[in-house]
């Protein structure tokens, strides 16, 4: 990543760029654990069983492009409906990774974007309401901030409590 300091990182990239990395490996459901050094997707790639989807067990960067459905100019849109989602409590500080210099979501959205990073998932389940909304292009902010408000309201009624 060294010598391309106008090149911004996505990352929720591609994993079959040129230039893509694993950005880190999916250790829960939830959440994802970071690789202190980035490691080139054509290596990783290999190592998932062909019956697993990559992008199930890992996360990968790639060039953010002007072409992408999130882009809005310089701007990631999906970077925009992250943040409305709910701060990792469990961690309150930012989390180790080799990406930040370079990556678009940090230079748009600062600390907020890297405390919800690690439970941003590339695979989305389809009974996964609240994620699904967050990954549509065509979604806004209000729209997912509305969904995680209805859905703290659900688990307030129901007894269970947000970590």
């Amino acid at each position: 990543m060294d010598g391309e300091e106008s090149v911004t990182w996505c990352p929720s990239g591609s994993a079959h760029k040129p230039e893509s990395v694993v950005l880190g490996v999916r250790a829960e459901p939830d959440r994802l654990t970071y690789l202190a050094a980035p490691l080139p997707a054509r290596d990783a790639l290999g190592m998932v069983p062909d019956d697993i989807s990559p992008t199930r067990v890992l996360r990968f960067a790639s060039h953010c492009v002007a072409e992408c459905a999130n882009r809005r100019g310089n701007d990631c849109t999906l970077v925009e409906r992250v943040a409305t989602l709910p701060a990792d409590a469990e961690s309150p500080g930012l989390p180790r990774c080799h990406l930040r210099p370079h990556c678009q979501w940090w230079q748009q959205s600062g600390p907020e974007a890297c405390r919800r990073c690690p439970h941003v998932v590339t695979t989305v389940l389809a009974e996964d309401g609240l994620m699904n909304l967050v990954s549509d292009p065509l979604a806004t902010p209000a729209q997912v901030a509305r969904a995680v408000g209805a859905a703290g309201a659900d688990s307030g009624s129901t007894g269970d409590a947000a970590h």
